[in-house]
C-alpha cells in the first residue's frame, strides 16, 4: 500500500511538531489544542481540498501562542496509574468513556471510511465530494498521479483503469460545468454564490463517477472505549488496507491516550477479541454459503422498502404521556385507547406542538416506534445514509451486480456516452479483481454510481430527522428521493406521524439544490467583513 507523503519546511515543522503526533503518516493525533481549535479544524476539514496539518499551517497556526504542553505526558502519571487501577483492575469499562481524542486518518480510500465510521459513540467529520473536485493529480510532481488508493499487487491493469476514470471525470466535469452554467444563468444573485452552487451541481452529477478506491481524509472525535473498538475492527478486517490502518491508529493513540488502549495488544483482551470478530465473519460467510444465499443478483432499480414496522400511534402516544403522569402505564394506555383515530392524531399533533423549523422535534416517545427499511441506492447516496449515528445500519459489500444508472442531467449535458463507459470499464475491472482471487480489493473498481443495498432500523424519531433533513432542497437528489420515499411509506400506514414530519420538502422538479446555501454563506462573509460585495 502506497500513500502520499507531505513535505514541509524545518519552520513548519517547528510549527506542527507540538500538535501532531507526526509529520509523515496519514494517520496522527492532535495534541496541546483548544477545543475549540480542534472542533473548528474538523469543521472546516470537509470544504478543505489538502490535510489537515497543511490546514492548520493556512489558516490557524498563526494564532496558536508559542510553546506546548505534553498531552499526556508527566503531569498525567498520576490520572494514568488511577487509571490502570480501576479500569484494568476492576474492570470498570464506563470509565473508558469519559476521556477521548482527535485523530485524523487521510488519504483512506472510500472503502476504508466506511469501516472508520461504523462505530456509532464516535464524531465524523469526512471531505466531501461536493465541494472538493477530484480532476487534477495529488501534486505537482511528476508520477503524482489521480487520487486513489494504490497497491502494486493489484497491477497495472488496475491502475490504468482507474486512471482512465478519473480522466473521465475531469473531462465531464468541464463539460457538465458549462452546461449548468447555461441551464441556470445567473439572476440577481451574488455572483460568487452563483459560481459556487454550479460547481457543486457538476460535482453532484458527477460524483457517480468516482471509483470506491477515491482517496478521502476523515477527522474522528471520540471516546477512549470508542477508539479501541475502533482500532479492533480494523485489525480484524480481511481488508489489507483496514488492518495497515488500524495500526498506526494504535501506534499514535499510544502516544496521546495510551492508557486507554493498552489492553488492545494483549493476548487475552485484545487478541481475543480481534480473534473472535474474524470467527464471527467467517461464521456468518459459511452460513450464508450453506443455505445458498450467495448466489449473484441480477439489476435492480432504486427502491426503498418498509419491511418491518413494531409499535404504532398507539405506543407513541402512551409513551409520550407517561413522564408527565402520575399513572402507571396500563392506565395510560386504558385511556388512550378510548380515543377514536381522528382524536388521537389530534393529540399526537398538540403533543408535538409548534415546529418553527426542523431542528424542534418531539420528544422521546416518540422513540417507541420503530421503521426497518430495505433500501436499494446507488453507493453515493448510502455514504450520507449511512452516516447518521442514532440508528442501525446494515449494508451488503458494494458488487455491481445491482447495477447503475446515468442521471438524466448528465445525459443533457452531453456526458451520458461518457458516463456509461466508465460504468463498463469499472465493473470490467471489478470482475477481474474478484476473479483473480483479490474479492475484498474488488469494491475498490467500483465507480459510486453502481447499487448497494442497506438496512435503516430507526425509531419514529430519528425517522423525523432524516426525513426532513434528507429531503431538504438544498440535498442531493440521490438520497433525496430515499428520504422522500421514507416519508411517504410512514405517512401510509401512520398518517398522524407523517403529518408531523411538516418540514419534509417533497418537490422533485430539477433545481440549482446549493444556491440557497451559498447565497446565505455569502451574507454571513460580507456581515463579518470578509468577502467583498458584489
Amino acid at each position: 500500500m502506497r500513500y502520499p507523503v507531505e513535505s514541509f519546511s524545518q519552520s513548519e515543522r517547528e510549527l506542527l511538531a507540538p500538535h501532531f503526533t507526526n509529520l509523515d503518516r496519514p494517520v496522527f493525533g492532535l495534541t496541546s489544542l483548544p477545543e475549540t481549535v480542534k472542533g473548528a479544524m474538523f469543521a472546516r476539514y470537509s470544504r478543505y481540498p489538502g490535510t489537515l496539518r497543511r490546514l492548520y499551517l493556512d489558516e490557524f497556526a498563526s494564532e496558536m501562542p508559542p510553546g506546548s504542553r505534553p498531552f499526556d505526558g508527566a503531569e498525567g502519571e498520576r490520572a494514568a496509574g488511577l487509571y490502570e487501577r480501576v479500569f484494568v483492575g476492576y474492570g470498570d469499562d464506563s470509565i473508558a468513556q469519559v476521556g477521548g481524542a482527535h485523530v485524523a486518518c487521510e488519504w483512506a480510500s472510500n472503502v476504508l471510511t466506511k469501516i472508520l465510521q461504523r462505530g456509532r459513540l464516535a464524531a465524523y467529520l469526512e471531505q466531501s465530494t461536493r465541494y472538493i473536485a477530484y480532476d487534477r493529480p495529488l501534486s505537482e510532481e511528476p508520477g503524482a498521479g489521480f487520487r486513489y488508493y494504490r497497491d502494486p499487487e493489484l497491477g497495472e491493469r488496475y491502475a490504468e483503469a482507474m486512471d482512465e476514470l478519473f480522466e473521465i471525470y475531469s473531462s465531464s466535469l468541464v463539460r457538465v460545468t458549462a452546461w449548468a452554467g447555461e441551464r441556470w444563468p445567473r439572476g440577481e444573485e451574488p455572483e460568487r454564490a452563483w459560481q459556487s452552487s454550479i460547481r457543486a451541481k457538476a460535482l453532484d452529477l458527477l460524483r457517480g463517477l468516482l471509483p470506491a478506491s477515491t482517496l478521502s481524509h476523515v477527522g474522528i472525535y471520540a471516546s477512549g472505549q470508542a477508539l479501541e473498538q475502533l482500532v479492533m475492527r480494523l485489525l480484524a478486517s480481511p481488508l489489507p488496507e483496514a488492518r495497515a490502518y488500524g495500526g498506526m491508529l494504535l501506534t499514535e493513540l499510544q502516544q496521546v491516550i495510551p492508557s486507554f488502549v493498552s489492553r488492545v495488544e494483549r493476548p487475552e483482551r485484545g487478541g481475543e477479541w480481534i480473534g473472535f470478530l474474524g470467527q464471527r465473519r467467517q461464521a456468518a460467510a459459511s452460513v450464508v454459503s450453506r443455505l445458498g444465499l450467495d448466489r449473484r443478483e441480477t439489476p435492480s432499480s432504486p427502491s426503498v422498502e418498509l419491511v418491518c414496522v413494531e409499535g404504532g400511534e398507539e405506543e407513541l402516544v402512551v409513551s409520550s404521556l407517561v413522564e408527565s403522569s402520575t399513572l402507571g402505564e396500563a392506565e395510560v394506555r386504558r385511556r388512550v385507547q378510548a380515543l377514536d383515530p381522528i382524536q388521537r392524531a389530534e393529540l399526537i399533533a398538540e403533543l408535538v406542538g409548534e415546529r418553527r423549523n426542523r431542528r424542534h422535534r418531539p420528544g422521546r416517545g416518540w422513540e417507541a416506534v420503530r421503521y426497518r427499511f430495505e433500501i436499494v441506492s446507488d453507493y453515493g447516496g448510502f455514504r450520507d445514509l449511512q452516516r447518521h449515528r442514532l440508528l442501525t445500519c446494515q449494508w451488503q459489500a458494494l458488487s455491481p451486480d445491482l447495477g447503475a444508472g446515468v442521471p438524466v442531467e448528465v445525459r443533457e449535458a452531453g456526458a451520458g456516452d461518457d458516463y456509461a463507459r466508465a460504468l463498463d470499464l469499472s465493473r470490467a475491472e471489478y470482475e477481474r479483481l474478484r476473479e483473480s482471487g483479490r474479492p475484498e480489493a474488488a469494491p475498490y473498481a467500483l465507480c459510486l454510481g453502481y447499487r448497494i443495498r442497506y438496512w435503516l432500523d430507526l425509531n419514529a424519531r430519528e425517522a423525523m430527522h432524516i426525513c426532513e433533513l434528507r429531503s431538504g432542497r438544498e440535498g442531493h437528489p440521490g438520497y433525496r428521493a430515499v428520504a422522500q420515499e421514507m416519508h411517504r411509506r410512514i405517512s401510509a400506514i401512520h398518517p398522524a406521524i407523517g403529518a408531523a414530519m411538516e418540514h419534509v420538502d417533497d418537490s422533485t422538479e430539477p433545481r440549482l439544490e446549493r444556491i440557497l446555501g451559498e447565497i446565505r454563506t455569502h451574507g454571513r462573509r460580507q456581515a463579518a467583513g470578509s468577502a467583498p460585495g458584489r
